[in-house]
Order: C-alpha cells, then sequence, then structure tokens
C-alpha cells in the first residue's frame, strides 16, 4: 500500500526555522573563513575547522528541523541513533575537506570545481544517510532521477559556497551570501524530499507505532544549536570577523611601521636669540621605550659688539 506522505506537519514553523539555522551556520562559517584568509597571523588551521564545522552543523540542523514535519500517515516513525550521528559526522568532515582545499589552494576553477563537487557529494550523502535512519512499517523508495537533481543541487550549492568563503569579505555582502547559502541548502533538501515515497507493509491497525519526532531528535539538535550559539558569540566578539575589510585589517607590521614613520617626524624648531641667532629644536619627548634622547644645546649668549 502507498503510504501518504507529509513533509509540512506544522505548515511554514519547520521550513522557516530550517532555513533560518540553514543560515546562521552559513553566516559563521564564511566569516570564520574570511578571518583566517584576512589575517595572516592568526591560526588558520583553527578557524577553517570552525568555519567547516558551523557550516556542517548548520546544515545538519537544517535537514533534521525539517524531518521534525515530516510524517506518513499509515505508519509512525522511528529514528536509528547511530546513522543519525553518523550524518552529522560525514556533514561536519566532508564540508571541511572543501574549506581546508579551498583555503589554502585558493579558489581557481579547477580547485574549487574538485572542492565543491567532493562537498556536494557529502552534503549528499549526509542528507540521505540521514533519511537512511528513518524507520518506518514500510520500504522508503526514491525516485533515481529527482535524486540525481538533488545530488546536481548539492554540487552547486557547495562550490558557491566555498568559492563566496574566499571571495566575500565585507560583513554586509557575507551576510547577503549566507541567505542565499540557506535557499541553497533548503532547495537541495525539499528536492531530495520530493523523490521520497514509501510503501507501507500490512493495514493501518497501528500495530507498529514510531516515535515521537521530538522524543530523539530534539535532544540531538541540542548539541549542535548550543555549537553554533557559542561559535556565534566568538564571531561577535572578533572585531576583525565583524567588520571585515578596514582598519582591522591592516598587519601588525603595517601599523608598527605607521607608528615609526610617525615617531620620526621633525621636532618642531623654537627660536632661542631674540638677536638674530639659530634656531635650536625643541627638546624631544622620551620614546615608548623609556630611552631620553641627547639634550638640545644650551643657550649661549651671543658675542658682546663694541661701540
Amino acid at each position: 500500500m502507498q503510504g501518504t506522505i507529509d513533509g509540512f506537519r506544522y505548515g511554514a514553523v519547520t521550513p522557516v526555522a530550517a532555513y533560518l539555522m540553514a543560515c546562521l551556520g552559513g553566516a559563521l562559517g564564511l566569516r570564520c573563513i574570511v578571518r583566517s584568509l584576512l589575517n595572516e597571523g592568526s591560526w588558520k588551521p583553527g578557524w577553517l575547522a570552525l568555519g567547516a564545522a558551523s557550516i556542517g552543523c548548520g546544515i545538519w540542523t537544517m535537514h533534521f528541523i525539517a524531518m521534525l514535519g515530516f510524517k506518513v500517515e499509515e505508519t509512525g516513525i522511528r529514528y536509528d541513533t547511530g546513522l543519525t550521528l553518523l550524518s552529522l559526522a560525514v556533514s561536519i568532515v566532508v564540508v571541511g575537506i572543501g574549506v581546508f582545499i579551498v583555503g589554502y589552494r585558493g579558489a581557481g576553477k579547477v580547485t574549487l570545481g574538485v572542492a565543491g563537487v567532493v562537498t556536494g557529494l557529502g552534503v549528499a550523502a549526509m542528507h540521505y544517510l540521514g533519511m537512511a535512519a528513518v524507520e518506518v512499517n514500510g520500504d522508503v523508495r526514491y525516485d533515481p532521477l529527482t535524486v540525481a537533481l538533488s545530488v546536481a543541487v548539492a554540487i552547486v550549492a557547495a562550490t558557491a559556497a566555498l568559492w563566496a568563503a574566499v571571495t566575500v569579505r565585507g560583513f554586509m555582502t557575507s551576510l547577503g551570501a549566507s541567505l542565499v547559502m540557506g535557499v541553497a541548502v533548503s532547495g537541495m533538501h525539499y528536492t531530495a524530499m520530493a523523490a521520497v515515497s514509501v510503501h507501507v507493509h500490512g493495514d493501518r491497525s497501528g500495530a507498529w507505532t514510531g516515535d515521537s519526532p521530538t522524543s530523539l531528535l530534539l535532544p540531538m539538535l541540542l548539541g549542535p544549536t548550543v555549537f553554533l550559539l557559542l561559535a556565534g558569540v566568538v564571531v561577535m566578539f572578533d572585531p576583525l570577523l565583524v567588520l571585515g575589510d578596514g582598519e582591522w585589517n591592516r598587519s601588525a607590521p603595517a601599523r608598527r611601521t605607521s607608528v615609526a614613520d610617525k615617531a620620526a617626524e621633525p621636532a618642531p624648531q623654537h627660536s632661542i636669540d631674540p638677536y638674530g641667532g639659530r634656531a635650536a629644536p625643541a627638546r624631544p619627548r622620551q620614546d615608548q621605550y623609556g630611552t631620553a634622547a641627547p639634550p638640545a644645546p644650551q643657550w649661549a649668549p651671543p658675542p658682546s659688539r663694541e661701540w
């Protein structure tokens, strides 16, 4: 018997919440990657890893928030805990591979293409692993053409996200890119869900019962959500991450050079002879290391004149 699938049990609540989480993960990930590229003195692997984890958690959280609204009228639904957690690990690892490739090798066409394909396939694998964790009293089947379309959407979305990660600099531009990423990731999810059909076993007697969607998914969603919030705190307290291009982008050597140039400006001149004698430089201030400059020459009386 063909099952009746409803992907919007709670109306627009789950799609909107899922989209916002995808945008949050994308925005945090982009700013962390930009941070690693703008400041050569920063710990690049750490910022790239934080960015990859943020994007991966955002994608995974988006998927399972959307799955809260998924139901099959004729059967209950259960979730395999191991496969659900494995899909989270896959999401973070494959996004990390793509992020590290473009983070160290740049956004050349070949590099970006390879990284985009790897990451897109990984995102698709995360989705279908998450779907493999769904247990129903029946068989879950997929339309091959729609599955291929969802994989293509995932690759395009991943490539665009990686390109934005190494190209976009300003804060507002990154915010706009994250909104586009949210649309792409959500579009991939619902395209993949359109490929799903369920052939239910037996009748609708209710002998096979499932778990409440909130009994497993909500506790598991808590960890990645808290991680995204903590990553958001890190971003907000780093001025370079917030400001992007600007004064904070100047390297430390450039700032030191600016200070040294300012210190090397000539001292103002003071006239010490009201009768036309020479001018002597004013006594300079002590420099930043506390070493006093040599004293200015003392004033000498003008030579006497014979009348």
